[in-house]
């Protein structure tokens, strides 16, 4: 990627900054459509907010309480497509809402019925009411005592930032540039006072170089603020930042295939108990913050907040000392002066074009990345002055997508690439071995995230191309060392051991946050 900026000659037509969902769905959308595009992000691609979602691909049952009926709507056709485009990744999941009133019988069964009509044709099956004894054998654990009953309702289910990776995968395929640890410290104007370019700084090789631009794209989430500050330092800001965690606990506290949907906890949010990579996580918070943090920490309160919610729905509920890992993710709302709390302002996105033709787009959610990067991608289009060029991205393959046959214990959200990793295995047969007895990555994982996805630090690795630390924390910095090792050789570092001693350091402290109480 370095080497095809150094070769770049040309203006690109537009230069993209941020690597989380939004700004990689941007590059996804350009590249296809024929654009030159370059993708620059300062650290790891989803190392903010994309990394740390609640794994689900839904329309949002609280929009639809809240009444904003299109936003649902348009959710749940992206659902669809991405489980069309990204069916390796993404799979239809059964949700249980249980039921301790027969008011609440007929309420949630009503607005989970109307859910489902409004996905139209992208429906994922039909929810029903469910009897006491049905109730309980899809969950369980389910708190029997006044139990009524249950809705069965269905939504989408995935892993995020394999997703993501994939999509940065797909993005390179159509063409485009994308550059993690590539940060950019201020934008350059021409003599009219618009933009023309990005000053970037490879972090990793510390060169710096002028990224030449028809258009700046600011797509950084949650941190867009900073951003739109180098373009016009006087500007106000615009997110309203607000913090989910989500605890990940052992499968025997959910141990169906079924997850569990509380439609009402006490600060007004939806609350979710979903399977996920053999483990159960549960979700989330809605904490109000003054900014947004790289590295944000899940608060005592909030912790406690999951657990005690949990032991009202739960005949064994988890407690504290069951954790095995804790993330918190930042939502990035767009503020709204007289909202009351975070948990009612809008998931719906926005674009924003400054006076010096900064781009914006911000707000939104995981699902509708695609819908959001079509939008800016047109608005850039014109801003450029560039040729019209329709969006081909609902129906645009995203890179591994295949009806995988694997078993879950194999490659299998590798999709196409499993073979791929598969060959890493006969070359080198030790690397069929797993990396922990409690984690189901092999050693081939870490080769291949490697040589193939820029993977450059063992977080990258564990955190994102495999989901290590978000399972279960103490097992992933038991095996940073080997993890460090495996990644020196295939780089071929040099001094290696300060370079794995340095490594194994630095996961550590990043990796103290995601134990209950690590910071606390």
């Amino acid at each position: 990627m370095l080497a095809r900026v150094r070769e770049h000659e040309k203006i690109w037509d537009f230069v993209i900054i941020g690597g989380g969902a939004t700004g990689i769905g941007c590059a996804v959308d350009a590249a296809s459509r024929g654009f030159d595009v370059l993708l620059l992000e300062q650290n790891d691609f989803g190392k903010g907010t994309s990394s740390r979602s609640t794994k689900l691909l839904h329309g949002g049952v609280r929009y639809l309480a809240q009444g904003n009926v299109s936003l649902v709507r348009e959710s749940l056709k992206e659902r669809g497509i991405l489980f069309k485009n990204a069916p390796h990744l993404v799979r239809k999941q059964a949700f249980v809402v249980p039921v301790y009133s027969y008011w609440d019988k007929f309420f949630y069964g009503a607005g989970l019925k109307t859910y489902n009509i409004l996905s139209g044709k992208y429906g994922f099956g039909k929810s029903e009411i469910l009897s006491k004894e049905e109730t309980i054998k899809l969950l369980p654990n389910v708190k029997k005592q006044d139990l009524q009953g249950g809705i069965l309702y269905f939504d989408g289910q995935f892993d995020d930032t394999r997703l993501l990776i994939n999509l940065a995968q797909t993005a390179i395929e159509q063409g485009a540039v994308l550059l993690n640890y590539a940060r950019v410290f201020s934008l350059h104007r021409d003599e009219n006072g618009k933009l023309n370019g990005a000053a970037v700084s490879d972090e990793i090789t510390g060169q710096v170089f002028l990224a030449n631009a028809r258009v700046v794209i600011n797509a950084t989430g949650a941190f867009c603020d900073a951003v739109r500050k180098f373009s016009d330092k006087t500007a106000e800001n615009i997110i309203a930042p607000s913090q989910g965690i989500h605890l990940v606990f052992d499968r025997k506290f959910l141990p169906d295939e079924t997850a569990l949907m509380i439609p009402k906890t006490s600060d007004e949010r939806v609350l979710f108990a979903i399977p996920w990579h053999g483990h159960a996580l549960f979700g989330t918070t809605d904490t109000p913050l003054e900014k947004a943090e790289l590295e944000p920490q899940a608060q005592k309160k909030e912790i406690e907040f999951i657990l005690e919610t949990a032991k009202d729905y739960l005949e064994n509920p988890p407690r504290r000392e069951d954790v095995l890992s804790v993330f918190a993710g930042i939502r990035p709302l767009v503020g709204q002066e007289n909202a009351q709390n975070t948990a009612s302002l809008s998931r719906d996105h926005m674009i924003e074009i400054d006076k010096s033709d900064l781009l914006t787009i911000t707000g939104g959610k995981w699902t509708t990345y695609r819908r959001m990067a079509e939008d800016a991608i047109n608005q850039a289009a014109k801003l450029a002055g560039l040729p019209e060029k329709k969006c081909v991205t609902e129906n645009l393959k995203i890179h591994g997508a295949v009806e995988s046959k694997a078993s879950e214990n194999d490659f299998k959200i590798y999709g196409a690439d499993a073979e791929e990793i598969s060959k890493i295995i006969e070359e080198n047969p030790e690397s069929a071995e797993k990396l922990h007895k409690d984690l189901p990555y092999r050693k081939a994982e870490i080769i291949w995230a490697v040589r193939n996805e820029m993977a450059e630090t063992i977080e990258d690795v564990l955190a994102r191309r495999t989901r290590a630390l978000f399972l279960n924390a103490r097992a992933a910095i038991e095996i940073a060392p080997l993890v460090a090792e495996i990644m020196a050789e295939e780089s071929n570092k040099e001094s290696a051991e300060i370079w794995i001693q340095e490594q194994i350091q630095i996961f550590g402290e990043t990796a103290r946050n995601y134990l209950v109480g690590g910071r606390q």
